[in-house]
């Protein structure tokens, strides 16, 4: 049976915006939440725009909850265009004080995150009190294709994708422990001694990334009697002096009682990618933070690398 083609007149376009949210939340509730409106709203929306289109757009499911059909897909690529035009149009016609605002919500590694770009942001806020930032510090992969995040710093570059990327830099990890614990465990003298002593590490089927899985690299054999899937859970429980842990060098700079173990035996440099979608990035405001964080993390290089302890801002 043939669909009725839809006339542009009969499309409300504003029912697109409850459309992506939708889309990209799978909860009607949520949607709601965020855009500050009641539930039968959102659902009364997306039907409004079902029946202007002629074709269904959401199956819902008890657990999955509002799952697109394939014109469901076919239209949020769309939908998601036409959101970045406007935006983009925005910026082109308006004052640059208009264009220096509004919002950006990053993600980021769940240490990296809490423990170095929040502090950063903070001032950023401060310098451009017209954007504002949600700051994503999660242990777990962050979706642009869900539109989870406008920005992600992630330990991996992605591999395909609508994405504008760049390395961020590079950041070292090495082997922890408090002097009480040291005090009272035997010594540690070189790498083969580490047999003898326990490890706080990550549960390793549940890793977001096989780059966190370094602890059996680093010891081969090595026993973890207290494991988590929260590096800043390991960093808390490695200040309790009861065992060694691999941490990152701005996550253990925190804590002047965490102290380096065989610093130039263990010794493990990762990197951070920053990346966003292409169809973003030239919104002034994205750029505007993409060059700040660029710029701080670039100026920070020797507490990303243990040199030193000391945070840097941005002037």
């Amino acid at each position: 049976m043939q669909k009725n083609i839809t006339s542009l007149g009969s499309l409300n376009w504003d029912d697109l915006k409850f459309f992506l949210e939708v889309a990209r939340t799978r909860k009607a509730s949520t949607a709601a939440k965020r855009l500050a409106v009641d539930y039968t709203t959102v659902s009364r929306r997306i039907s409004s725009l079902e029946a202007a289109l002629g074709t269904l757009l959401f199956e819902k499911s008890r657990t999955s909850g509002f799952v697109l059909t394939a014109e469901g897909q076919r239209l949020l690529s769309y939908a998601e265009s036409i959101e970045s035009t406007l935006h983009m149009a925005c910026e082109q016609v308006s004052g640059s004080g208009v264009a220096l605002s509004g919002h950006v919500r990053m993600g980021c590694t769940e240490g990296f995150g809490s423990f170095f770009i929040t502090p950063q942001l903070s001032h950023f806020v401060d310098a451009y009190p017209a954007i504002s930032v949600d700051i994503l510090p999660l242990p777990h992969f962050i979706s642009l294709s869900k539109r989870e995040a406008d920005i992600v710093i992630a330990l991996e570059r992605p591999e395909h994708g609508p994405y504008v990327c760049c390395k961020l830099c590079d950041y070292r990890l090495q082997l922890y422990a408090t002097q009480e614990y040291l005090d009272k465990h035997p010594p540690i003298r070189r790498p083969a001694d580490l047999g003898k002593h326990q490890f706080i590490s990550y549960v390793d089927d549940l890793a977001f990334s096989s780059e966190l899985l370094y602890l059996a690299n680093v010891v081969p054999g090595a026993s973890a009697n207290l494991r988590s899937t929260s590096v800043i859970a390991q960093f808390v429980a490695a200040q309790q002096g009861r065992s060694l842990a691999i941490l990152p060098c701005f996550l253990a700079a925190q804590d002047p009682r965490l102290l380096p173990v065989l610093p130039e035996e263990i010794d493990i440099t990762r990197q951070f990618w920053m990346y966003c979608r292409e169809d973003l990035r030239k919104l002034k405001r994205i750029t505007l933070l993409w060059d700040y964080i660029r710029e701080v993390t670039e100026r920070n290089q020797a507490l990303l690398m243990g040199q030193t302890r000391e945070m840097q801002f941005a002037d």
